[in-house]
């Protein structure tokens, strides 16, 4: 389970108290959840080891990834495309819709299943057809995004089977500001699928 989009330290730290297995951190600035790379790594370091750092990026360059990478992310999370002669530094997650198609991404990367939005690339708290997720997630290792709450996540779980899932908007007050009631929901309602 990864809750996405975290911005403060109080946030992720709960994260990592209520046992989650991966946490975002949005490094794209035009979004709303976006994390200045200066603090990233102080964000990082309030996380036990048993929570994973992902770093979030849309069509990142090397560069980007490598100072990530310095600062304590152990996992990249990719939307849109990667520059050429891209080389994995690291654990890739592929993030697609399911319109965009995903036959690109090699199997030996998670794949991101989220909504389809352009502008924003993600949280946009949009659900995908739980359907078509659950024949992929058959055949590939897949997390799951989109919509997903405390009210639906374990319906969600139950239908699709995925690797893992992902939350940004369904724990959250407003963009980057979690709800600490919302997040310990979320939690038990994964355990409950469990």
């Amino acid at each position: 389970m990864k809750f996405c989009g975290m911005t403060r330290e109080q946030d992720v730290r709960l994260a990592g108290a209520l046992g989650v297995d991966a946490v975002g951190f949005v490094l794209w600035p035009t979004s709303p959840r976006a994390v200045d790379p200066a603090r990233l790594a102080a964000l990082i370091r309030v996380l036990p080891t048993s929570t994973a750092p992902v770093g979030v990026f849309v069509s990142p360059s090397n560069d980007d990834l490598d100072r990530a990478i310095d600062a304590g992310i152990r996992i990249v999370q990719i939307h849109g495309a990667t520059a050429p002669g891209f080389v994995p530094p690291t654990t890739v997650w592929v993030s697609r819709s399911l319109e965009a198609g995903f036959d690109d991404v090699s199997r030996e990367m998670t794949l991101v299943l989220d909504a389809h939005d352009p502008a924003r690339h993600g949280g946009t708290g949009q659900a995908i057809d739980w359907a078509r997720a659950a024949t992929i997630a058959a055949a590939r290792r897949v997390v799951l995004a989109g919509g997903l709450t405390a009210a639906n996540v374990t319906e969600a779980i139950r239908q699709v089977r995925p690797y893992g899932v992902d939350v940004a908007s369904g724990i959250e007050d407003r963009p980057g500001v979690k709800n600490a009631q919302a997040m310990e929901a979320f939690v038990a309602a994964v355990r409950e699928a469990d």
